[in-house]
């Protein structure tokens, strides 16, 4: 299975190194690594340190998930990575395994930090927390194969920091002398003897959409995939039953352990004993003939030109360019909207932002662009404007202008000069859902208490392209 865990920086330093089988793995392996990374356009580009924002990580995905690399005694080694909060996770396997299920365990990995130290667990986040980290390390993987991956039962082991033991700053050891009563139980994913004076439960049905829409504003591709986030508190041993209005909508979905999965499959119904606290219950795909007739919430009209300036034999010669970016809500939009929105309430579209990644050959990008509405972040590195919207505003026309000059001196910079870059949007809708799946029921057996129950739907942007050329 995995034979080191690697950490990796957002700059490619190695922060945190485990070795699970005896065997150590040099770091040139990281150096292999980082050297293909760093190929494509600031890929870990991660918390920057001139702009203070967190950069979206779709747009440094080009480098393969699952990769060959030789060794200095020249086995071959096959690492799978995957990039969270600006941090590499890299697991180091000698030989073939499950790629999915590596990659599930290092997302698990890294939701357990988060949920530890708090979002984003980034590089400052992991320094300040060395020590929790190798324990929580030592305690999830066995040998190099998962173990103990549940926040319950790791909690009961290993105590969260807090402020207080930060400044206390106690060598008092965080780690249990006793083990948690979940792990040796039939139900891991709950803590025993859990109490609320106030008894709640609330659902998202998060619906993301990825979509890649060209320049004429044309759907070219679509696809739909959700994800029902809970945080419970609820005492006891509740035993939940959840069922929706028209369930023949999901397809492909996945949960999690504390489904009955046998009750869905026969039912088609959810039935758990859920964890305490915020989990993700399944995960799910919509059918492709339910999103078929699609339409975005928001369009984004994109004029791009690039005029040359040769006047001669200049061996600096450039060229002028010009971007132009007009926004705002489609007048039809195919979302469906929860029975608990009021029908005249307009449709709210939140966190609204444009990551826009000029070509290399761009001189600067610097204060380059002004925008009607919003604020721009600048990465002058990697040659990404960030144009942040917040909440939009549907008496207004947010509209952002910018000039650059590009350099023609190759045939790269050439060639850069008629491929207009693609925009990547991010949106999110509250009360709102692609597909229209709803809750129908709610119940609890098991305890005598009526607990708050409360569900909602959102809709947001997942990998949503705009094609501008």
């Amino acid at each position: 299975m995995i034979q080191t865990l690697f950490l990796l920086s957002p700059t490619g330093e190695v922060l945190i190194e485990r070795h699970f089988r005896g065997v150590v793995t040099p770091r040139s392996v990281c150096d292999t690594f980082w050297d293909r990374a760093s190929q494509s356009v600031n890929h870990h580009g991660g918390l920057s340190t001139t702009t203070s924002i967190l950069l979206q990580d779709d747009h440094y995905d080009s480098i393969t998930p699952v990769m060959e690399i030789s060794s200095t005694t020249g086995s071959l080694l096959y690492v799978i990575s995957i990039l969270r909060d600006g941090l590499s996770y890299l697991a180091v396997c000698p030989a073939e395994v499950s790629p999915l299920l590596i990659l599930e365990f290092l997302h698990r990995i890294a939701d357990t930090l988060v949920d530890y130290f708090g979002n984003p667990a980034d590089e400052s986040t992991i320094k300040e927390n060395f020590s929790t980290v190798y324990q929580l390390l030592e305690e999830m993987m066995d040998y190099g194969w998962p173990l103990t991956t549940e926040g319950n039962a790791l909690k009961a082991m290993i105590r969260p920091p807090t402020v207080m033991s930060k400044l206390l700053a106690t060598s008092t050891s965080a780690v249990s002398d006793e083990l948690p009563s979940g792990t040796v139980s039939n139900m891991p994913w709950r803590a025993a003897g859990v109490h609320y004076n106030q008894n709640e439960i609330y659902m998202d049905i998060i619906e993301a959409v990825d979509a890649i829409v060209d320049a004429s504003g044309r759907l070219v591709s679509v696809d739909v995939s959700g994800s029902i986030q809970c945080q419970s508190h609820l005492s006891g041993i509740p035993d939940l039953l959840l069922t929706f209005k028209d369930p023949s909508l999901i397809d492909d979905c996945s949960f999690h352990p504390c489904v009955r999965y046998a009750r869905y499959e026969h039912d088609h119904v959810v039935s758990f004993v859920p964890p305490d606290g915020n989990f993700e219950l399944m995960r799910y795909r919509i059918k492709r003939d339910s999103v078929a007739n699609f339409t975005p919430p928001i369009y984004c009209h994109v004029q791009w030109n690039v005029a040359s300036t040769n006047e001669g034999n200049d061996p600096d010669d450039s060229s002028k360019g010009r971007i132009v970016l007009q926004m705002g809500l489609t007048p039809s939009s195919s979302l469906i909207l929860s029975a608990s929105r009021n029908k005249s309430q307009a449709l709210i579209v939140e966190d609204v932002a444009i990551t826009i990644p000029f070509p290399k050959s761009v001189r600067s990008i610097a204060n380059s662009c002004s925008a009607s509405v919003g604020s721009l972040i600048y990465d002058e590195a990697g040659k990404v404007v960030q144009w942040n919207l917040g909440k939009l505003d549907v008496t207004k026309k947010p509209q952002l202008t910018g000039q650059f000059t590009l350099n023609t001196t190759s045939d790269t910079a050439t060639t850069s000069m008629t491929m207009a870059p693609n925009l990547s949007m991010s949106w999110k809708i509250p009360l709102a859902s692609v597909s229209g799946l709803s809750v129908s029921g709610l119940s609890v057996q098991g305890e005598k208490y009526r607990p708050y129950k409360g569900v909602r739907n959102i809709t947001k942007s997942g990998m949503f392209q705009v094609r501008v050329g």
